[in-house]
């Protein structure tokens, strides 16, 4: 039977990404991960008639997060869905609640990988199938932009990352709706992904359809090349910042030390994610001005020190920067400052 043109359109493209960036291999158990919603939908949907020509098996994964009236519903539509096609599912309902003052979506997406983690070793899956398209890339190089996530965040969503797979990264999300048309399906709907009080949401109901009106074309695509481009410049500096950090830092009993001398003749960049390694060696995050600083305490001459973010330290000697944890030791004090240097 012929397909309808919205329906191809998309099982071309999601063939095409699965292809170059190797998502699957023969004989793989693949999970996916189904909210209800329509890019997830369309994401089972699609795999579902390419499982043939990928030789892959299919289970499906659903997580009740309980945070709003009626996901029980959207657990039972995701059953359905799993029962017509005949696949396997696991249900899954979240056993606490976000804390008072914690992101609700940070929460939420903390606890679908930890329970899609589960599930995927349960099975023996070695495949995770998420429905990220390429508005969400859009949106998440935005977000990198407006937040100042560097590097890392301006890469937005990978399409491969360890078990974790997007196959629908190079679907727009109108392609998305299209194919759920389409196919006369009729996707749960989550009211609060019209809350334009989180971030992402304001960027993808105002944001980006204002920037697009502004310019008179599309910039999807554009930030999608955008953010490929920047994963490869990332992932390069991450390879040569691997190949240094042996020669730079050596974790301590008190935290991590750094050759200053070693370390100011590297390019900044590797520098400064040699930096930010040790830094979160010692069990805490690095901020910008973190890296600075230390950054700082190499070139200078010893005897200075700085207080870090997240309550560390670090302090000059004459070969070294030594960084300190900042929990507490078993006589009460901050910890011993290392003053020794390696041998």
């Amino acid at each position: 039977m012929r397909r309808p043109p919205a329906v191809a359109r998309v099982l071309e493209r999601v063939t095409a990404s699965a292809r170059e960036h190797k998502m699957f291999l023969p004989g793989q158990t693949v999970l996916v991960a189904v909210s209800g919603g329509p890019d997830s939908v369309c994401l089972l949907e699609s795999l579902v008639r390419l499982r043939r020509l990928f030789k892959i098996r299919l289970e499906v994964f659903h997580l009740d997060h309980q945070l709003r009236d009626g996901s029980a519903s959207d657990a039972a539509y995701v059953r359905r869905l799993a029962e017509r096609h005949r696949l396997p599912v696991h249900l899954r309902v979240a056993a606490s609640r976000p804390v008072k003052g914690e992101s609700v979506e940070a929460w939420a997406r903390e606890r679908r990988m930890v329970a899609m983690g589960e599930v995927a070793r349960e099975i023996g899956a070695a495949r995770i199938a998420i429905g990220h398209t390429m508005d969400d890339q859009a949106e998440t190089v935005l977000m990198a932009l407006i937040t100042g996530s560097g590097l890392r965040g301006l890469g937005g969503i990978a399409p491969v990352l360890g078990p974790w797979v997007n196959p629908l990264i190079d679907v727009t999300r109108e392609e998305v709706e299209a194919c759920c048309r389409s196919l006369h399906l009729r996707p749960r709907l989550d009211p609060s992904n019209r809350d334009s009080r989180f971030l992402r949401n304001a960027i993808r109901l105002k944001g980006l359809p204002a920037l697009e009106r502004s310019v008179g074309r599309p910039l999807r695509e554009t930030l999608s090349r955008t953010a490929a481009g920047v994963r490869e410049d990332s992932e390069e500096l991450t390879r040569q910042t691997s190949a240094v950090l042996d020669d730079i830092v050596e974790e301590t009993p008190e935290g991590a030390d750094l050759d200053a001398i070693r370390l100011l003749n590297l390019p900044r960049a590797i520098a400064g994610r040699v930096v930010a390694h040790a830094v979160y060696a010692c069990g805490v995050p690095c901020s910008r001005a973190d890296v600075v600083a230390v950054l700082d305490l190499a070139a200078g001459r010893p005897g200075r020190s700085r207080d870090l973010s997240s309550g560390s330290t670090a302090r000059r000697d004459r070969e070294y920067v030594h960084l300190s944890r900042p929990s507490p030791y078993a006589d009460g004090s901050d910890g011993p400052r290392s003053g020794k240097g390696r041998t």
